[in-house]
């Protein structure tokens, strides 16, 4: 086994792919181990994976190369309006911008309300009232992620800045995940990692069905498993030297 060696899903024809290594870890095949079950167990690998390289990445630099666009979102903003919502899930939010009137990208600063809490004062209080002790409204400057909702402080207005398509969200996102078929012809993909680490999803994926029917081998896959974990933090974790390392665990698009 070379576990240098790219793998592409599913091949039928060379019987080099993924699923065909996790066959030739636990002596199975298709009907013994179905395909509908490795996809799911090899996603699990996968998506654990990531994980263990955005914890690692901290300068956010790796995205899945099976995307075809940039981690970057872009929405409408709307009068006066301070809560928005995200329209799916998110890893982590990198930063927010929004366009001013001028047509230029302004970097907003997270806050939370927990960094007000020696000042004594609730986060309107902190941004401004008007005469009137409503919230003042002007060019955003702050954001505060609220679960799958945010809020922008002040809240915009189309005198400072640009509503449509005003807001710019860089994001990181989960790897692109591998398609559940029962069929068994070929799938060319290949994970979105580093060719060196494609073996290491034929082995999580093995481990599982070895404790049912293979426990003598539970052991070496799950050192293996391991081994494939502690490579991939040296790999990533060598990156950006010069960088402070930054973890902060949070492919989104809004509305």
């Amino acid at each position: 086994m070379n576990i240098c060696t790219k793998m592409i899903f599913y091949n039928a024809t060379t019987k080099q792919g993924i699923c065909q290594e996790v066959d030739r870890l636990c002596d199975t095949s298709d009907t013994s181990y179905p395909r509908l079950d490795k996809t799911a167990r090899i996603n699990q690998g996968l998506e654990e994976i990531v994980g263990e390289i955005i914890t690692i990445d901290g300068a956010w630099e790796w995205d899945d190369t099976n995307q075809s666009d940039m981690p970057v979102g872009t929405g409408n903003l709307v009068e006066g309006q301070e809560l928005y919502s995200f329209a799916g899930e998110y890893l982590s939010i990198k930063g927010m911008k929004v366009k001013d009137s001028n047509g230029k990208w302004q970097p907003l600063k997270q806050i939370d309300q927990t960094d007000l809490k020696n000042s004594g004062l609730t986060i309107e209080e902190y941004f401004g009232t008007d005469g009137s002790g409503n919230p003042v409204k002007g060019l955003p400057t702050h954001y505060d992620i609220l679960g799958d909702s945010f809020r922008l402080y002040p809240s915009p207005t189309s005198s400072n800045v640009t509503l449509t398509a005003g807001l710019k969200v860089d994001f990181v996102r989960t790897a692109v995940l591998f398609t559940a078929t029962s069929a068994t012809t070929t799938d060319s993909t290949e994970p979105g990692i580093p060719s060196v680490f494609h073996v290491y999803l034929a082995f999580y994926a093995a481990i599982p069905y070895c404790m049912s029917y293979k426990k003598d081998r539970v052991a070496l896959y799950q050192l293996k498993w391991q081994e494939g974990l502690k490579r991939i933090s040296k790999h990533f974790g060598r990156r950006n030297k010069d960088r402070r390392k930054v973890a902060t665990m949070s492919a989104i698009k809004y509305t």
